[in-house]
């Protein structure tokens, strides 16, 4: 029997140290993280979940609600080799899966991927930081502009394909940051995922994990919170004058103006989308309630080991109760750019 007392999705950081792009904001690949260079010269072996942590956790939290799993949004999750068995907890549960990918589709290949990945999963988000070659390569350093261009068609023309003939559409979503670096093209990502069939541009303001990048974060100042609010109407203008080739109009999330004395978005200071609803677990099994950086999130309290307690236990634990009654004493709630 399915009850609805625990989270409808959870994600697994399944592989965080694996990725073949160095996407300048990551904080583990960016080229100026140093987590790599740290775990290398401690001698530790890149993070891997087991698969049979993953297939525990999703027998568990089926009963308590589980509808969705995401894999490893750090890192990229089609490098983790268990991936297929991924797949196929999520058929034995009947739960969905949501993907975040590069778009560089390695190993299989786009075709080869899309024929596992569309069936079961509910949203396909793609990694797009630029309209033009120069910009999105330049931010997703390792990436090829015309090859993910193709990877992107291709694998609309086997998600509309499927679609056609099923009774299951995957949604497909560009996820970018926002940044100063590429708010020029803002309006013009938009148009083109319009133009390709992509049903919903996704975005966050950027976490400025070092110092080199800070000067893109758009809330950091007047004059980059005006180059924001300029580029969102011009972005909300496109969405709402052009239609995608099915009909539909694309949907926007987080396109939300900047408040020049708050320096956040208009809805930012509303609840925690998170706690209560959603859970991650780190490579190593542990708890974490939200998204933020770890470094951060760990200041929030330790919450249990997944290898050591169940979720159900943590899940009503008296820690994590109070995390949700008074995350808003804690520093990072308090910054927090995601809020409802």
């Amino acid at each position: 029997m399915q009850t609805s007392n625990g989270p409808w999705r959870i994600t697994f950081d399944t592989n965080p140290d694996d990725c073949n792009l160095s996407c300048i904001m990551c904080e583990d690949h960016s080229p100026y993280s140093k987590t790599q260079k740290t775990r290398i010269n401690a001698g530790l072996p890149r993070r891997r979940m087991p698969i049979d942590l993953i297939r525990k956790i999703v027998t568990q939290a089926k009963p308590m609600g589980l509808r969705e799993i995401i894999p490893s949004t750090m890192g990229e999750p089609l490098l983790y080799k268990q991936f297929t068995e991924i797949l196929d907890i999520c058929n034995e549960h009947n739960v969905k899966l949501n993907l975040t990918t590069n778009g560089t589709f390695p190993i299989k290949g786009v075709n080869e991927w899309a024929k596992l990945i569309v069936p079961v999963t509910s949203d396909v988000k793609i990694s797009w930081n630029g309209a033009t070659k120069l910009t999105q390569e330049k931010i997703m350093l390792g990436s090829k502009w015309d090859k993910i261009l193709n990877n992107v068609k291709e694998f609309i023309a086997y998600r509309n394909q499927y679609a056609a003939t099923h009774d299951h559409y995957c949604r497909v979503t560009f996820q970018l940051t926002f940044m100063k670096q590429n708010i020029h093209e803002l309006a013009n990502i938009v148009a083109l995922a319009i133009e390709l069939g992509v049903d919903r541009v996704k975005g966050h303001q950027l976490w400025a994990h070092f110092s080199e990048i800070k000067k893109d974060a758009l809330y950091a100042d007047a004059e980059n919170i005006s180059l924001w609010n300029k580029a969102l109407n011009e972005a909300l203008f496109i969405a709402e004058t052009r239609c995608l080739p099915n009909g539909k109009k694309i949907l926007l999330e987080n396109f939300l103006p900047l408040d020049i004395n708050t320096k956040a978005p208009s809805k930012a200071l509303g609840k925690c989308r998170f706690l209560g609803q959603e859970a991650w677990v780190a490579t190593d099994g542990r708890f974490n309630p939200c998204c933020a950086p770890d470094q951060e999130r760990r200041t929030l309290g330790d919450f249990g080991n997944l290898n050591e307690v169940s979720l159900d236990e943590i899940w009503s634990s008296k820690s994590y109760t109070e995390l949700k009654l008074n995350y808003l004493e804690q520093t990072v709630c308090q910054k927090c750019n995601m809020r409802d």
